[in-house]
């Protein structure tokens, strides 16, 4: 009976380290596929961060020139503003002037023309 307990002792026992190698190695393989996918997320996630990376960098580029067109905008908006401010003084001073000179003209006009007579 003994050997009959020892023989059936060494079946478990075998059949108990079969099941667990195969366990073993199932589990490896699920180790590997989870790892081969974690790459792959991690692959592409460090795409996804170098597009954005670029996308950053363009952005900031068209920010600052963006910015510096901003810039020369206004600079050209003071400078109209100052000249328009320019005519506005001085339109008074040169309407006087112009009508001086028209009437000058005419002035002279009429000498000539009875000059020519």
């Amino acid at each position: 009976q003994i050997i009959g307990d020892s023989k059936v002792l060494e079946a478990e026992t075998t059949a108990g380290e079969t099941q667990a190698q195969a366990d073993y190695e199932h589990l490896v393989k699920d180790g590997n596929l989870l790892i081969k996918d974690l790459q792959a997320a991690v692959a592409s996630k460090m795409k996804a961060i170098a597009a954005a990376d670029g996308d950053k960098a363009q952005a900031t580029t068209d920010h600052s020139n963006t910015v510096g067109e901003l810039e020369s905008l206004g600079q050209t908006e003071a400078d109209l503003h100052a000249e328009c401010d320019f005519v506005l003084k001085n339109f008074d001073v040169r309407q006087k002037a112009r009508l001086q000179e028209i009437e000058s003209i005419q002035a002279a006009k009429g000498i000539l023309s009875g000059a020519g007579r």
